[in-house]
């Protein structure tokens, strides 16, 4: 059946319902059937805190998780995923993510452990990977988030150093002692070019502790001109290929450049593609041409609700049962040393006709 024969657009989280996968319960959207396995988000965030000291309680539950992106927006899974902004919204995230980190107040204080938690189990997320942001001063997300999931299993929190840091190795070592075991990069946020000299030594310092680099990679189209500058893709080989025994996660998996990146996944074996934001179309692109044992499921929570994600990556891989459990599980356990998946696999009849999505249509992709 043709990609084009699923619903394509809903007008909100909880119209994805409408597909065979998720029902509404008590008001919020849920995993309807449990059989489809547990997941890995590796993209997620807490409350992101600047110059002050995070003012929200990472460890109170919310009755809602205010998404940056609305739960009552309309969703278009044929394209890119922030393509369903809408300019009031890109102007309460960025006021939310500014001025806004100085408060307890606003969107930011639903983004706490907790909430992820419960959004989590909603959906059969067993882990999240949480990607601080920090600058070179004013800043200590990393340290943060890092303290509020300690001892938690359901939480994988890597670090942050920004590549003019002072005493970066004496900072990056105090994380890995809180249990980091990867570190984020984002050279659009940072404004640091990812093939830069002081980005690379963040890198071959991660490469000398078997630490995962996990890289903002690709512009978005609602960045600046100068962060889309630094984030396109060719920009990234040069670490790449200068750092083999470095592990690299190139995030939303090159985003609006996503040929350019598969095309590196497929060129070096140390490259991994996190697929938050791609379409169903782009997602089947990638598992036609490979590698599937390097592709992650991720979702950039709490830009978007986790299920957003995870509708386009179970449609892409109706009938590809083996390639789903990697993508939504096994790949991410195996690159964070995780257990595999517990139980056997239950191969779930196909969804009623009309909900399910098949091979990529030969025409260009949105």
């Amino acid at each position: 059946m043709c990609v084009h024969d699923h619903p394509q657009r809903f007008t909100g989280v909880r119209d994805l319902a409408r597909l065979p996968y998720f029902k509404v319960e008590d008001g919020r959207l849920k995993l309807a059937d449990r059989s489809l396995g547990a997941s890995i988000d590796f993209h997620t965030h807490l409350t992101l805190a600047y110059v002050r000291p995070c003012q929200v309680d990472l460890h109170k539950l919310h009755p809602e998780t205010l998404n940056y992106m609305p739960g009552d927006n309309a969703i278009d899974i044929g394209h890119y995923g922030n393509l369903d902004f809408t300019r009031r919204d890109l102007r309460r995230l960025k006021l939310d993510l500014s001025l806004g980190s100085l408060t307890a107040r606003g969107m930011r204080v639903t983004h706490t452990a907790a909430n992820l938690a419960r959004d989590m189990d909603d959906l059969n997320i067993r882990h999240s990977v949480l990607l601080p942001i920090d600058f070179p001063v004013l800043s200590d997300n990393a340290g943060t988030w890092l303290d509020a999931v300690a001892g938690d299993p359901r939480f994988i929190c890597y670090g942050s150093v920004h590549p003019y840091a002072t005493r970066r190795e004496e900072r990056l070592d105090r994380q890995v002692a809180k249990g980091a075991t990867g570190v984020k990069v984002h050279p659009n946020v940072q404004s640091v070019a990812p093939e830069h000299e002081r980005s690379m030594a963040i890198y071959r310092m991660c490469e000398d502790r078997g630490l995962i680099v996990f890289w903002h990679c690709g512009p978005v189209g609602i960045a600046s001109a100068a962060g889309d500058r630094r984030t396109q893709v060719a920009r990234y080989e040069q670490p790449i290929r200068d750092l083999p025994g470095c592990t690299f996660v190139l995030g939303h998996a090159g985003a609006l450049q996503n040929e350019d990146a598969l095309e590196l996944a497929r060129k070096y074996p140390n490259v991994y593609l996190e697929l938050s934001g791609q379409s169903v179309e782009r997602i089947q692109r990638m598992i036609a041409r490979g590698p599937t044992d390097r592709m992650v499921y991720g979702t950039d929570w709490p830009w978007y609700h986790q299920a957003i994600g995870l509708a386009k990556l179970l449609l892409a891989t109706e009938g590809q049962y083996d390639v789903r459990e990697k993508i939504m599980y096994g790949n991410a356990a195996r690159l964070l040393g995780l257990p595999a998946q517990p139980g056997p696999r239950v191969v779930v009849p196909p969804p009623a006709p009309g909900l399910t999505a098949s091979a990529p249509a030969a025409h260009s992709l949105s």
